[in-house]
């Protein structure tokens, strides 16, 4: 949505505040991922395994950088210590990212459909906005912590409930939701290398729009 937003009202024209977004959103879908492995069940075990076999795609260094990445020859406990480690640090990255890009958002202003910038129709952040933000971040952790503390089993994969076994690959391996995008492109396109460029390639079309 918030992507969707930007190109409506040409905030790609503030080159600083749209390419720190984009890194924003690459480090936003690592710490998804790396968050998706931690259940450790089925679907997080092979999902991991599909994943990370992907950059074995890559010429010359692509074996050796898996197998640095799992830990071994496999993805397997040191595989799963390290994205903890990973999740853990991607949060404090994505808030550092979060800030510079408000703050290059404070320098720029932002943009409307329009293009036009006035004066006329400008009201101050504080206290307006800031009091909508706020608000809509209580709601937002309200409903999160609401899910998370008293149905944590809601959004869940049924296939993660079973504990992670490398001897028994599920029938469908799919990933959440907000990782449809990816798969999508993965499975339309037969050759592992052209998958791979062609998903990093439709993030990274943003950044030459």
């Amino acid at each position: 949505l918030h992507v969707g937003r930007g190109l409506y009202y040409g905030s790609y024209m503030y080159f600083e505040t749209w390419n720190i977004g984009i890194l924003l959103l690459f480090a936003v879908m690592a710490t998804a991922f790396m968050g998706y492995v931690l259940p450790w069940g089925q679907m997080s075990f092979w999902g991991a395994t599909v994943i990370t076999n992907l950059l074995s795609a890559i010429p010359y260094i692509g074996t050796n950088l898996v197998e640095w990445i799992w830990g071994g020859f496999s993805v397997d406990k040191a595989t799963l210590t390290r994205f903890f480690a990973f999740h853990f640090i991607l949060p404090f990255i994505v808030a550092a990212l979060a800030g510079v890009h408000l703050l290059f958002l404070h320098e720029t202003g932002s943009n409307n459909p329009s293009g036009l910038n006035s004066d006329t129709d400008k009201i101050p952040f504080h206290p307006y906005y800031t009091i909508k933000d706020i608000l809509g971040a209580l709601i937002m952790i309200t409903v999160l912590s609401s899910l998370v503390l008293f149905s944590p089993d809601m959004l869940g994969d049924p296939d993660n409930y079973i504990p992670a076994n490398p001897l028994n690959t599920p029938p469908h391996i799919k990933p959440e939701w907000y990782f449809l995008f990816a798969y999508a492109i993965l499975r339309s396109i037969p050759n592992k290398l052209g998958g791979v460029l062609a998903l990093v390639l439709s993030i990274l079309i943003l950044a030459v729009i």
